[in-house]
Protein backbone atom coordinates (compact mmCIF):
# COMPACT_ATOMS: atom_id res chain seq x y z
CA UNK A 1 0.00 0.00 0.00
CA UNK A 2 1.53 3.68 -0.76
CA UNK A 3 1.20 6.62 1.30
CA UNK A 4 -1.77 9.46 0.35
CA UNK A 5 -3.51 12.57 1.20
CA UNK A 6 -6.76 13.31 0.91
CA UNK A 7 -9.11 16.19 1.72
CA UNK A 8 -12.21 17.55 2.12
CA UNK A 9 -13.59 20.99 1.98
CA UNK A 10 -16.92 21.98 3.26
CA UNK A 11 -19.50 24.92 2.72
CA UNK A 12 -20.02 25.02 6.57
CA UNK A 13 -18.64 23.95 9.83
CA UNK A 14 -21.31 21.35 10.88
CA UNK A 15 -20.84 19.27 7.92
CA UNK A 16 -17.34 19.47 8.06
CA UNK A 17 -17.33 18.02 11.42
CA UNK A 18 -19.56 15.16 11.02
CA UNK A 19 -17.82 14.48 7.88
CA UNK A 20 -14.07 14.51 9.77
CA UNK A 21 -15.91 12.00 12.18
CA UNK A 22 -17.18 9.52 9.69
CA UNK A 23 -13.65 9.84 8.03
CA UNK A 24 -12.04 8.44 10.63
CA UNK A 25 -14.39 5.84 11.67
CA UNK A 26 -14.52 4.71 8.10
CA UNK A 27 -10.91 3.98 7.95
CA UNK A 28 -7.47 4.01 9.30
CA UNK A 29 -6.73 7.34 8.19
CA UNK A 30 -5.09 10.41 10.38
CA UNK A 31 -5.67 13.76 10.45
CA UNK A 32 -3.25 16.09 9.65
CA UNK A 33 -5.71 19.07 9.88
CA UNK A 34 -9.39 19.60 10.53
CA UNK A 35 -10.56 23.21 11.51
CA UNK A 36 -12.40 26.00 10.48
CA UNK A 37 -10.94 28.26 7.90
CA UNK A 38 -12.18 31.87 6.82
CA UNK A 39 -14.68 32.11 5.59
CA UNK A 40 -16.52 29.75 8.10
CA UNK A 41 -15.69 27.06 6.13
CA UNK A 42 -14.44 23.94 7.35
CA UNK A 43 -11.33 21.51 6.06
CA UNK A 44 -10.18 17.66 6.94
CA UNK A 45 -7.14 16.58 5.22
CA UNK A 46 -6.05 13.27 6.23
CA UNK A 47 -3.06 10.41 5.21
CA UNK A 48 -2.48 6.98 5.05
CA UNK A 49 -2.92 4.27 2.83
CA UNK A 50 -4.36 5.03 -0.56
CA UNK A 51 -6.78 2.44 -0.35
CA UNK A 52 -8.12 4.06 3.50
CA UNK A 53 -8.00 7.99 2.04
CA UNK A 54 -10.07 6.95 -0.60
CA UNK A 55 -12.57 5.25 0.85
CA UNK A 56 -12.40 7.75 4.03
CA UNK A 57 -13.18 10.62 1.34
CA UNK A 58 -15.53 8.88 -1.03
CA UNK A 59 -17.47 8.76 2.40
CA UNK A 60 -17.27 12.24 3.30
CA UNK A 61 -18.25 13.35 -0.33
CA UNK A 62 -21.26 11.01 -0.04
CA UNK A 63 -22.15 11.70 3.82
CA UNK A 64 -22.61 16.08 2.82
CA UNK A 65 -22.29 16.61 -0.84
CA UNK A 66 -24.41 19.58 -0.63
CA UNK A 67 -22.25 21.25 1.36
CA UNK A 68 -19.05 20.09 -0.16
CA UNK A 69 -16.79 22.52 -1.60
CA UNK A 70 -13.94 20.08 -3.29
CA UNK A 71 -11.84 17.44 -2.55
CA UNK A 72 -8.64 15.17 -3.50
CA UNK A 73 -7.21 12.14 -3.39
CA UNK A 74 -3.29 12.20 -3.84
CA UNK A 75 -1.42 8.82 -3.81
CA UNK A 76 2.15 9.12 -3.66
CA UNK A 77 2.38 12.96 -2.88
CA UNK A 78 5.78 14.76 -2.87
CA UNK A 79 7.19 14.61 0.12
CA UNK A 80 7.98 18.36 0.15
CA UNK A 81 3.91 18.97 1.29
CA UNK A 82 3.73 18.25 4.14
CA UNK A 83 6.55 20.94 5.79
CA UNK A 84 5.32 23.18 3.30
CA UNK A 85 1.44 23.08 5.25
CA UNK A 86 2.71 23.08 8.04
CA UNK A 87 5.07 26.16 7.39
CA UNK A 88 7.84 24.26 8.57
CA UNK A 89 9.96 23.80 5.03
CA UNK A 90 13.78 24.48 5.17
CA UNK A 91 14.86 26.89 2.55
CA UNK A 92 18.38 28.34 2.47
CA UNK A 93 18.38 30.67 -0.44
CA UNK A 94 15.48 31.78 -3.37
CA UNK A 95 17.14 32.20 -6.45
CA UNK A 96 13.30 32.49 -8.56
CA UNK A 97 9.86 32.72 -6.44
CA UNK A 98 6.50 31.37 -7.88
CA UNK A 99 3.21 32.32 -6.10
CA UNK A 100 0.19 31.14 -7.29
CA UNK A 101 -3.35 31.61 -5.80
CA UNK A 102 -6.56 29.61 -5.56
CA UNK A 103 -10.31 30.05 -4.77
CA UNK A 104 -10.20 27.47 -2.57
CA UNK A 105 -8.19 25.54 -0.27
CA UNK A 106 -8.00 21.72 -1.90
CA UNK A 107 -7.12 23.00 -4.98
CA UNK A 108 -3.58 24.42 -4.13
CA UNK A 109 -2.57 20.91 -2.81
CA UNK A 110 -3.12 19.30 -6.03
CA UNK A 111 -1.58 22.20 -7.74
CA UNK A 112 1.57 22.05 -5.39
CA UNK A 113 2.04 18.71 -5.49
CA UNK A 114 1.87 18.78 -9.42
CA UNK A 115 4.56 21.89 -9.61
CA UNK A 116 6.36 20.11 -6.92
CA UNK A 117 6.70 17.10 -9.11
CA UNK A 118 7.14 18.91 -12.26
CA UNK A 119 10.61 20.27 -11.96
CA UNK A 120 12.94 20.78 -9.02
CA UNK A 121 11.60 23.28 -6.95
CA UNK A 122 11.21 23.40 -3.15
CA UNK A 123 7.86 24.62 -1.66
CA UNK A 124 8.35 27.21 0.39
CA UNK A 125 4.94 27.53 1.90
CA UNK A 126 1.30 26.57 1.39
CA UNK A 127 -1.26 28.79 3.54
CA UNK A 128 -4.63 27.10 3.18
CA UNK A 129 -7.27 29.13 3.59
CA UNK A 130 -6.48 30.79 7.06
CA UNK A 131 -6.67 34.75 6.94
CA UNK A 132 -7.75 34.88 2.87
CA UNK A 133 -11.55 34.81 2.94
CA UNK A 134 -11.04 30.91 1.75
CA UNK A 135 -8.14 31.80 -0.85
CA UNK A 136 -5.36 29.63 -0.73
CA UNK A 137 -1.32 30.01 -2.09
CA UNK A 138 1.35 28.44 -2.45
CA UNK A 139 5.27 29.73 -3.13
CA UNK A 140 8.04 27.87 -4.10
CA UNK A 141 11.83 28.61 -5.31
CA UNK A 142 14.33 27.22 -7.88
CA UNK A 143 16.23 28.03 -10.94
CA UNK A 144 14.17 30.71 -12.82
CA UNK A 145 13.46 28.11 -15.68
CA UNK A 146 12.45 25.29 -13.14
CA UNK A 147 10.16 27.59 -11.54
CA UNK A 148 8.26 28.77 -14.26
CA UNK A 149 7.39 24.95 -15.26
CA UNK A 150 6.65 24.16 -12.17
CA UNK A 151 4.21 27.40 -11.73
CA UNK A 152 2.70 26.64 -15.41
CA UNK A 153 2.03 22.90 -14.68
CA UNK A 154 -0.10 24.48 -10.89
CA UNK A 155 -2.03 26.99 -13.06
CA UNK A 156 -3.37 23.74 -15.36
CA UNK A 157 -4.04 21.73 -12.34
CA UNK A 158 -5.87 24.59 -10.28
CA UNK A 159 -7.78 25.49 -13.49
CA UNK A 160 -9.05 21.87 -13.98
CA UNK A 161 -11.96 22.60 -10.98
CA UNK A 162 -12.34 26.71 -12.12
CA UNK A 163 -9.97 27.31 -9.17
CA UNK A 164 -7.36 29.09 -10.53
CA UNK A 165 -6.51 32.89 -9.21
CA UNK A 166 -3.53 34.05 -10.25
CA UNK A 167 0.16 33.74 -10.38
CA UNK A 168 3.58 35.63 -10.34
CA UNK A 169 7.03 34.61 -11.36
CA UNK A 170 9.69 37.18 -9.96
CA UNK A 171 12.93 35.92 -11.24
CA UNK A 172 15.60 37.14 -8.64
CA UNK A 173 13.53 38.35 -5.76
CA UNK A 174 15.13 41.15 -3.55
CA UNK A 175 16.54 40.57 -0.38
CA UNK A 176 14.02 41.78 1.23
CA UNK A 177 11.37 39.82 -0.02
CA UNK A 178 13.40 36.66 0.39
CA UNK A 179 13.95 37.75 4.15
CA UNK A 180 10.51 38.50 4.57
CA UNK A 181 8.86 35.05 2.84
CA UNK A 182 11.85 32.76 4.98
Amino acid sequence: MSKAIGMAEYKTVSAGVVAADAMVKTSDVNIIEAQTVCPGKYIVIISGDLSAVNAAVETSRTLHGKHLINSFILGNPHESIFPAIYGASKIEEVSALGILETYDAASIIVAADEAAKTAIVDLIELRIARGMCGKSYLMLTGEVAAVEAAIEKAEAAAAKDGMYLDSSIIAHPDDQIREAIL
